[in-house]
């Protein structure tokens, strides 16, 4: 695969057991952890700085797509999480992952065979399968098992 496509809530990270656009900003460090002002821990999933870093390296191209309702609010986290700079394309807004696949297509000119999705909710999984696009179900946060068939 030449494109590797996240969604971010529950795929990427878990932003205190809720979605980002549920939290309470401004996120602050403290004691190596990050909070939000109700005190929520948002951390990302232990194996994604690796497999971001990695597919990166080997020159794959990342894109994120989400469908958030406070776009600003993943970005900074894309940056507190310092993995902002992995993407070559954001689609971070309200709307369906039809529309963000779409979009990410287009400005990274690739084909859709050479695309994997992951997202932890199966309607968006189900979704993209519909358009031709690999797309896999993330029970419990992106690990190197999901990753690694498509490498």
């Amino acid at each position: 695969m030449k494109l590797f496509v996240f969604d971010l809530d529950y795929t990427l990270w878990n932003a205190g057991d809720t979605w980002c656009d549920c939290t309470t900003p401004p996120y602050y460090w403290s004691n190596g952890n990050l909070l939000d002002q109700a005190g929520r821990r948002l951390r990302l999933y232990d194996d994604v700085p690796d497999i971001l870093g990695k597919l990166k390296g080997s020159g794959k191209m990342i894109a994120a797509a989400s469908r958030t309702e406070a776009p600003d609010w993943a970005a900074q986290l894309l940056q507190l999480f310092s993995i902002d700079h992995y993407f070559d394309a954001q689609e971070i807004y309200p709307g369906d992952k039809f529309k963000h696949l779409s979009r990410i297509l287009k400005q990274t000119n690739t084909h859709k065979k050479d695309v994997v999705f992951f997202d932890d909710e199966y309607r968006n999984v189900s979704d993209i399968r519909s358009m031709g696009i690999e797309a896999v179900f993330v029970d419990d946060g992106l690990n190197w098992e999901l990753v690694k068939p498509y490498l």
